[in-house]
């Protein structure tokens, strides 16, 4: 949703005679109120700008579900920002963004682009999916990463606190590169290390992986774009990284899979195990001094396995296998202390054994 910035009112010399003969009624003027509010105000939503090319908003229908997703799951105060709108996905959503067809990260570093559009929309988070083009026109990394650190440098000139998620750019398999899925993939094995250095504990850049499981036949219409199938899986991998730094006092939400620092706590255990399944238990503690009104607990099963059925909690699931359940109607809102349980049922290919999965939490909010 853009902000609307209002002329100031021209006050006429005629305004202050009536003021003066208005002073001893004791009446007092107010002045007129404004849509907009001041930043870092209780009121203020958390603005986030989707950043990129076709894949980001060309309709770009990964950022409707992902917006879904995260009011479903209780982070309302949210804006999607950006000079563009929305180009219909089939579902309601905030759909501004910067997702220009077409561009080259590149052409946007070397002709400063990105700072008008910052002014324009005055993010706090950047959601960046970009260098799509510039792989598929032979740009070398080197190039990519230095005009990525350019756009980083212009976010933290507009907000010192910009906190910034970066993608490992999905599969490329196009007819006419052949060339394309192997520059892909010698693209984004640079990214981490980049991440690594640009990273500041004030404006940290986090690395998420969108080219794991994603499969340019199945998930893209054309080798390049994302289809419904991708633009879900896109979603899935946004979504465990920015709901972490949408919770209070947030900062940098690790890689994908780090156990992350927070107000709760997880425990898994596997309660029964079969030869090619078994039934798992991860509990979920508030360990923070007040009480949250939500959880979400993302799942990594070892050994193949997938969790298939959930209860006391809602299940979706990556094409990686990785789990994120989200607390039922019922059991989101827990007291220091408290617990919540949920139970699930897991395929895998592992026959012997001791399952296991690598489980992390987040909470949100403070219950009213």
């Amino acid at each position: 949703m853009r902000s609307t910035r209002h002329s100031p009112i021209r006050v006429l010399p005629l305004l202050g005679l009536l003021a003066a003969l208005l002073l001893p009624c004791t009446i007092t003027l107010a002045p007129p109120a404004t849509a907009v509010t001041a930043k870092g105000t209780a009121a203020d939503p958390v603005r986030i700008m989707p950043l990129g090319d076709s894949i980001t908003g060309s309709p770009g229908c990964w950022r409707a579900v992902l917006w879904n997703r995260l009011r479903s799951a209780g982070y309302t105060d949210i804006d999607f920002v950006g000079t563009l709108g929305p180009q219909g996905c089939g579902q309601a959503h905030d759909g501004d963004n910067e997702g220009h067809g077409g561009e080259l990260v590149t052409h946007v570093a070397d002709q400063n682009l990105l700072p008008a559009r910052l002014a324009a929309t005055l993010p706090d988070i950047v959601v960046m999916h970009f260098g799509t083009n510039d792989v598929w026109s032979s740009v070398s990394p080197d190039r990519v990463l230095a005009a990525y650190t350019k756009l980083v440098g212009q976010m933290r000139a507009s907000n010192p606190d910009m906190r910034i998620l970066v993608a490992q750019i999905i599969p490329m398999n196009p007819s006419t590169c052949p060339g394309c899925a192997q520059r892909v993939v010698d693209f984004n094995a640079r990214i981490p290390a980049w991440a690594r250095a640009t990273t500041t504990s004030r404006s940290p850049v986090t690395v998420v992986d969108q080219w794991t499981g994603f499969d340019t036949a199945a998930d893209t219409y054309d080798g390049v774009h994302p289809n419904s199938a991708g633009d879900n899986k896109i979603a899935a991998r946004w979504y465990p990284a920015l709901s972490a730094l949408l919770e209070p006092g947030s900062g940098d939400p690790g890689d994908p899979g780090d156990p992350g620092e927070g107000p709760c706590t997880v425990a898994f255990r596997a309660v029964n195990v079969w030869q090619g399944g078994y039934q798992g238990e991860v509990t979920v503690t508030n360990t923070s001094a007040s009480a949250v009104s939500g959880w979400t607990a993302t799942v990594v099963p070892a050994g193949g396995a997938r969790l298939t059925q959930v209860w006391n909690g809602t299940l979706s699931t990556a094409a990686d296998g990785t789990a994120t359940v989200t607390n039922a109607d019922w059991n989101g809102t827990l007291a220091p202390g408290a617990r919540a349980t949920f139970g699930f049922l897991a395929d895998t290919s592992t026959t012997s054994g001791t399952p296991s999965a690598t489980v992390t939490c987040t909470a949100r909010g403070v219950a009213g």
